[in-house]
């Protein structure tokens, strides 16, 4: 062999030697990854990991479920991480997971941009959650159901504890579900604890499933499937942009209302993709996506507009709800055990 093409060979061999050991590092630093926990409805997932792939080059896998899932997910997984980021779903489970060390500190420069209301959820959270939107508690009911029935238009909590409404409420178990967590501690909020089950435990009769996810009896009550849904208002206003024969309630006794939050994972394999898509959240062009995946919350930056058809409120009779007590994992286990022992578990 000439000179020349022994020099070529080695060049080659070398080039290629090269090339292995790019690709031996490119997995363990996962370059351009990210892997997001989304608690928020499948229809706003999407668009919103599509937006940031499109901006960013990133490339997302996402898992979507309920809040309470979610923080049962990163829990198990605390020794090992699988996800980067957290985004969505109520704000109790995010408190709770904050309080143990399973999600990360971080100051993004977005703060100053933010609503009081979400800068103080990552206060309480010990800079391990931020508020993205807000929505409150209410209930709907199907309006063609309810004149069939020949029922009264329900108003006020209380009202749903009319026999007549035997087997016709539907509602999450806060066990999966942040959005009937929340529900959970407004009722001890709004009644003291003592009461609170009192009212749950008659609701109970009422009850004709306990669903997983928060926001599905909000879809339940629109196809017909009960009476009575209670959800997050925000869900029920989705269906009846979607043309859903219902009445969405904001209940007379007052109601609570959620923080939907974002949390860094800690141990974390992607961070600095996880910041990157932290700060991009809260960017008003981010948060605008919720509207057009017809989610009508109340947007956490200021710049970003409130859809018209979110639920006004300055207009809701909203208690001033205890994040951080309600939040904290002592209390949150303790509640979810006594409704699972005095409410789910009694026969009707």
């Amino acid at each position: 062999m000439s000179t020349t093409g022994a020099g070529l060979r080695s060049a080659l061999l070398a080039a290629s030697a090269l090339t292995a050991v790019f690709s031996a590092a490119a997995p363990a630093a996962a370059e351009g990854q990210l892997t997001v926990y989304c608690s928020v409805q499948e229809e706003w997932c999407r668009p919103m990991m599509a937006a940031f792939e499109k901006e960013t080059g990133i490339k997302v896998s996402m898992t979507r479920k309920s809040s309470g899932e979610t923080y049962a997910q990163v829990k198990a997984e605390a020794a090992n991480p699988k996800g980067d980021i957290w985004w969505g779903g109520t704000g109790d489970p995010h408190m709770q997971a904050a309080e143990e060390g399973l999600t990360q500190e971080y100051q993004s420069p977005k703060n100053a941009e933010l609503n009081d209301w979400a800068v103080r959820q990552w206060e309480q959270s010990k800079h391990r959650a931020i508020g993205v939107y807000s929505g409150a508690l209410g209930f709907a009911y199907n309006t063609k159901l309810i004149a069939e029935k020949k029922l009264a238009e329900p108003k006020c909590w209380a009202d749903l504890l009319d026999p007549k409404l035997k087997d016709e409420v539907q509602v999450a178990d806060p066990n999966s579900s942040g959005t009937s967590y929340t529900m959970l501690a407004t009722m001890v909020q709004i009644m003291g604890e003592q009461k609170a089950f009192d009212y749950l435990k008659a609701l109970h009769k009422n009850i004709n499933q306990y669903t997983k996810s928060g926001a599905a009896p909000a879809k339940a009550t629109s196809l017909g499937e009960t009476t009575v849904g209670i959800a997050f208002m925000h869900d029920h206003v989705t269906m009846i942009v979607e043309g859903a024969p219902m009445k969405v309630v904001a209940p007379c006794e007052g109601t609570g209302y959620e923080i939907g939050s974002m949390s860094i994972i800690k141990g974390a394999k992607n961070l600095d993709n996880a910041k990157k898509f932290y700060d991009w959240a809260l960017t008003p062009a981010a948060q605008a996506i919720g509207a057009q995946a017809k989610s009508y919350q109340v947007p956490s930056n200021k710049a970003t507009p409130v859809p018209p058809q979110a639920p006004k409120l300055s207009e809701i009779k909203l208690i001033d709800f205890d994040f951080a007590k309600y939040g904290s994992s002592e209390e949150r286990k303790r509640l979810l055990a006594k409704w699972d022992a005095e409410v789910k578990n009694q026969p009707k």
